[in-house]
């Protein structure tokens, strides 16, 4: 598999710097969202569902309310209450109405959900470190402060 982006959609002339990156981000993203499959595909759930897990795990044993999860999801799109769904099916999650305001929802992890959370975490590290000889330190930090400026 070629590692330069230009060999890897075979294109070597592009409408500006700009554009190339912007299309280098994407293809990355993409590449990288397919690198992950690998790590979901034995389980019952997609990766959205894995950033749900991570963020009640982030804010556990407090239940978190969905407009709080949507809000710091990393994929905005997903239908929030669906992934939850799911979840709730797994016994990975309960949803329970909130305490003070019947209109609240809250969610939180079970057991049963932090062992898979917990797991499926150290699958996903041990994937990463497939990556840290490509990147120096600095450079994914530099990566990172020129993804921030990108978004502005």
């Amino acid at each position: 598999m070629p590692t330069k982006f230009e060999e890897a959609i075979r294109q070597q002339k592009f409408g500006s710097p700009t554009q190339k990156a912007l299309l280098n981000v994407q293809y990355t993203a993409n590449w990288f969202r397919d690198l992950q499959r690998g790590v979901f595909k034995e389980l019952p759930i997609e990766p959205q569902h894995f950033n749900v897990l991570r963020i009640l795990k982030g804010r556990h044993p407090h239940p978190v309310c969905p407009g709080d999860i949507k809000a710091v999801m990393l994929d905005k799109a997903p239908d929030v209450t669906r992934l939850v769904d799911k979840l709730v099916d797994l016994g990975w999650v309960v949803r329970e109405v909130g305490a003070g305001d019947r209109r609240r929802v809250d969610i939180g992890l079970t057991a049963k959900g932090l062992e898979h959370v917990d797991r499926i975490s150290t699958q996903v590290k041990s994937q990463a470190k497939v990556f840290h000889h490509r990147l120096t330190e600095a450079e994914a930090e530099q990566l990172s402060h020129l993804l921030d400026k990108l978004r502005g």
